[in-house]
């Protein structure tokens, strides 16, 4: 009984998992659909307002809003750090998504959690074993395998995508520094809690940015692909969070290394389905394989951690806020 039991937890935290790694592999596909007409500040706008009042509404509705009453002076220069990084964060990432593609994007921006741990190990004193140095090894050759190979096949646009790489590092260094103060503030609120904060935050500074007139461009599609973005925050994170309460956060996180080739595989799908919508992925050998390191990397990382654990549920949502990556 208590086998089938445990079986069960495992198999849900694995769907969810799987779940929450389809909706990331899918989100820069949708958002580069809605970048077509729509400017990336009223796009970020538009996702962290729907963000923040969903997440108000379930934590009111739970009586439990954050006691902000409670928030010393470091407390808010902590949350105020993580509110601008992480709006830079989104923000940069979707200027590097229109000047890339998708599958660029997903594999470019696996050097975001590769900074947080490092910033873990500088700041933090964390410790890695030799397997996650390996990792880390690897997905750093696999990242500069995939740059040079792309490199040499997008002659034409070389400029373009040396820009959109550049502006995918920042957005990759923005989200390690909201990741490290996220890290802090968990100390004296919960993630949800915290989340909210920086929502509410991220919608006042885009609210300065955007143009709301833009969304009447939109088409029917682009209507549910920017429904598809917003609401990708909550359910993505929500099936995260619900994850690690089933399952061992270094196999969940094993499954999330995987994002960047579920990317790949719905790029190929969709423009052999729409071509007129996305153009297929042009990744050359030694690119495609810089990519598989990159995975291979992800995974040692995620796995040499020794013994695995289960995060807390006020961890988790921490711990994946900034997964998605913009």
């Amino acid at each position: 009984m208590e086998l089938h039991r445990v079986s069960g937890r495992r198999g849900l935290g694995f769907s969810l998992a799987f779940l929450t790694m389809a909706l990331w592999g899918a989100l820069p596909i949708a958002l580069q659909g809605v970048l077509r007409s729509v400017d990336p500040a009223t796009i970020t706008w538009v996702r962290f307002s729907v963000s923040a009042i969903l997440l108000g509404a379930v934590l009111a509705a739970r009586r439990q809003l954050p006691p902000l009453g409670r928030l010393g002076r470091p407390e808010w220069i902590l949350l105020g750090l993580a509110t601008v990084f992480l709006a830079a964060n989104y923000l940069a990432y979707l200027i590097a998504l229109d000047w890339t593609s998708p599958a660029t994007a997903q594999v470019m921006i696996q050097l975001a959690p590769l900074l947080l741990a490092l910033g873990g190990v500088v700041i933090f004193r964390e410790r890695f074993t030799r397997i996650q140095w390996l990792g880390v090894g690897t997905l750093v050759f696999g990242l500069a395998l995939f740059f040079a190979g792309q490199l040499a096949a997008l002659v034409a646009e070389v400029d373009r995508y040396l820009a959109g790489n550049a502006v995918m590092v920042l957005a990759a260094a923005t989200w390690a520094v909201y990741g490290l103060a996220q890290k802090q503030l968990l100390r004296s609120l919960a993630s949800q809690g915290i989340m909210l904060c920086i929502y509410i935050g991220c919608t006042g500074l885009f609210a300065v940015l955007a143009e709301p007139r833009h969304l009447l461009a939109l088409d029917a599609t682009g209507w549910w692909l920017l429904g598809f973005c917003a609401l990708n925050t909550i359910v993505a994170y929500g099936a995260f969070s619900e994850a690690l309460q089933h399952w061992e956060a270094s196999r969940v996180s094993a499954v999330l290394a995987l994002t960047p080739l579920a990317t790949l595989g719905l790029s190929s799908l969709v423009a052999s389905h729409w071509p007129g919508f996305l153009s297929p992925p042009l990744l050359s050998w030694s690119a495609l394989a810089g990519a598989l390191l990159v995975v291979v990397g992800s995974l040692a990382t995620a796995l040499g951690a020794g013994v695995p654990a289960r995060v807390s549920s006020s961890e988790s949502a921490g711990l994946g806020a900034g997964r998605e990556r913009g």
